[in-house]
């Protein structure tokens, strides 16, 4: 689970970066542009991805060691990393 306190939570990205692709798209802007943009919106989908992993391993790994499920949660940690993971 995430705390609302995370830095996860504190990230900038907004569904306005998502929709400003498609608004750069329907306007016909420059390649480059759009790609950059789209960069810049992985980027931060990809730092997202890093925070909340981190404290997964910190947080519920070490919970799962500690009630005694630890196999069961690395089994759906490995699964949530097949399908974000290409």
């Amino acid at each position: 689970m995430i705390d609302q306190s995370s830095p996860a939570k504190k990230n900038t990205l907004s569904n306005s970066d998502v929709r400003g692709i498609k608004t750069m798209v329907n306007e016909h802007r420059p390649c480059p542009e759009v790609l950059n943009q789209i960069a810049a919106v992985k980027g931060a989908i990809s730092s997202v991805a890093k925070i909340i992993l981190e404290e997964h391993l910190e947080e519920c790994l070490i919970r799962a060691v500690d009630q005694g499920n630890l196999e069961a949660e690395i089994k759906e940690l490995k699964n949530a990393l097949n399908r974000f993971l290409p």
